[in-house]
């Protein structure tokens, strides 16, 4: 399963109204540690598939969120439980974290 794509016009349902927890990579074309960890959010996608929903935010082109969120730097992964972020990632990271943060969301 691929991520799915967000935007600012699908935010609100795909993310605020969700019955399971969400976690959006805020990222850019030309970002290299976003390059970096875009693999690691594809498997997320797969490995936790039924229990998460995973997306792609590009912040060039969905302004409007990034700064409602407060996302100041690239890639920053945020994790959503009912419609509130409950953890917060910044920068290029190991598997390994995400799993961790993911398991106490879920």
């Amino acid at each position: 399963m691929k991520p799915i794509t967000i935007t600012d016009d699908n935010f609100e349902t795909e993310v605020l109204k969700s019955d399971l927890p969400v976690i959006i990579d805020f990222w850019a074309e030309w970002c290299s540690p976003c390059r970096l960890i875009a693999p690691i959010i594809e498997e997320l996608a797969n490995d936790y598939e039924g229990k998460i929903k995973v997306g792609k935010l590009d912040v060039d082109v969905n302004q409007q969120t990034a700064i409602k969120y407060g996302v100041r730097s690239i890639p920053t992964v945020l994790m959503f439980k009912d419609g509130e972020v409950k953890d917060v990632i910044i920068g290029a990271v190991p598997k390994a974290m995400f799993v961790e943060k993911i398991e106490k969301l879920i």
